[in-house]
């Protein structure tokens, strides 16, 4: 058997993936069936942008395990009623022990959904915005020396920009590309990883939408 390339890993079902997920079975189910796979509805976007600002300092796989707890404590990231908590509401979500209480980090998620209403007023969808950041150009194969030099990219990086010029917060460019990864606007699972080709294909699917 030919030896893996750096960044991979096979797994107990002989399956081969990127090294990132280990053998946690809520880990590998997210790369398997989640990560890197496209979205377009503005509530998984605006759920994902926020968990990822919760992340800040922490492991993505603390923040998968609390997700439900996440989900019931910010009314499953609907923006609009989310944008109606007030301080009571951050007294009692820095009282939830199953999330990550951070006072910032809550205040932010507040606040970027008041600012989500103005970003969709101006540009129609979290989506539209997100996906007009997708890179034109990328290295010829991602793997795990390429993906090393891209925790942030000059896209990220724009997104980054405009997310705080509009009053966003939480929303630094690694946590920018993080986002742009987890939502498929970017397609970062290694070559040899099976789930590659899957994502790209999705991708493809996506792009030849009507209004894409």
């Amino acid at each position: 058997m030919s030896e893996l390339r750096p960044g991979l890993a096979t797994g107990a079902d002989g399956l081969v993936r990127c090294a990132w997920c280990g053998t946690d079975p809520a880990y590998t189910a997210y790369h398997d069936t989640e990560w890197g796979l496209p979205v377009s509805d503005d509530r998984a976007l605006f759920e994902k942008l926020c968990l990822e600002g919760f992340q800040s300092g922490l492991s993505w796989l603390t923040i998968l395990r609390k997700r439900d707890n996440f989900r019931t404590a910010f009314a499953d990231f609907e923006p609009a009623t989310v944008a109606t908590f007030g301080p009571p509401d951050v007294e009692r979500l820095l009282a939830d022990v199953g999330i990550v209480r951070h006072r910032g980090k809550i205040e932010a998620t507040i606040n970027n959904a008041i600012r989500y209403a103005e970003l969709v007023a101006d540009r129609g969808s979290l989506a539209e915005f997100g996906w007009s950041f997708e890179p034109v150009g990328r290295p010829a194969t991602i793997d795990h020396a390429a993906l090393s030099t891209m925790a942030t990219t000059a896209e990220s990086t724009a997104m980054s920009k405009e997310l705080r010029r509009r009053g966003w917060a939480f929303v630094g460019p690694t946590t920018c590309y993080s986002f742009m990864q987890a939502m498929g606007i970017v397609n970062d699972h290694l070559e040899g990883c099976f789930a590659r080709a899957e994502v790209e294909r999705a991708r493809s699917s996506h792009r030849a939408r009507p209004g894409r």
